[in-house]
């Protein structure tokens, strides 16, 4: 039984992860809802059923349209897949009580986000917006060991950020600020801190590589916000087992 509610879990999660590529590419624009059925953005066909099945139809259509042949972004089935792994794995994590939904709600958030700041460098305040009173009122009712440690967390998810904003005078936006809040509500006090470091260490990880073949060198954009996600999720689902091993090397 707990094979098929893990493949159950993974199936809503790749739906769910389509669905998340669309409201995270056409948030900007702000025509969520404007268009009620998907289209290839190269042609704009609108797209039949048969183009909309999650991952295979990429796969069956060999990453490209079936009307212009054009090349379809791997950013669609890749967050699709990524949606669906992370929703078994909090069902496999977490079973069925009242934070599988926190955790359920956080990758969905996380997964908009990335699609956002990988294809704008964007936070949008209305998506971070739209989650943060439900991750409140899921603080409220499932709270932390410390019933205190959510408000700390978000107070100082957000001061670390505005910290370095205002000491590199803008060396990261204020979307990411706003985003570490809302994790630091998810996670608490102090396990955003451990959020933060694991988010530059991923940072540094998959920046570096960016840079130095980019000719703009270190004056190259990199988006922030897909490495605190990273972090966070690593906290979120290891960081006690990682706490608890590293103290136990000292």
């Amino acid at each position: 039984m707990e094979i098929i509610w893990t493949i159950y879990f993974f199936i809503i999660g790749i739906v769910f992860g389509s669905f998340f590529n669309v409201v995270g590419l056409r948030t900007k624009k702000e025509k969520l809802f404007e268009q009620q059925r998907s289209f290839c953005p190269h042609c704009r066909h609108t797209l039949s059923a048969r183009e909309l099945v999650p991952i295979f139809s990429y796969l069956f259509q060999k990453g490209k349209c079936r009307h212009c042949k054009k090349r379809i972004s791997p950013l669609y089935p890749t967050m699709e897949f990524v949606t669906g792994c992370l929703f078994a794995y909090s069902y496999t994590h977490l079973g069925f009580r009242m934070e599988l939904l926190t955790a359920l709600l956080m990758v969905s958030m996380f997964m908009i986000l990335m699609v956002t700041d990988l294809k704008y460098m964007l936070i949008p305040n209305r998506v971070l917006l739209f989650f943060l009173p439900l991750f409140v009122v899921l603080r409220i009712i499932e709270p932390l060991d410390s019933w205190w440690s959510p408000w700390v967390g978000g107070f100082v998810g957000f001061s670390i950020i505005a910290l370095i904003i205002l000491l590199s005078r803008g060396g990261m936006g204020a979307g990411d600020m706003k985003l570490f809040g809302v994790i630091g509500i998810i996670l608490g006090f102090p396990n955003v801190l451990l959020a933060f470091f694991f988010a530059n260490l991923v940072g540094l990880l998959y920046s570096m590589p960016l840079i130095i073949g980019s000719k703009k060198g270190w004056k190259k954009a990199v988006p922030f916000g897909p490495a605190i996600i990273i972090g966070s999720l690593i906290t979120y689902f290891f960081g006690e087992g990682l706490l608890a091993w590293y103290f136990e090397l000292f």
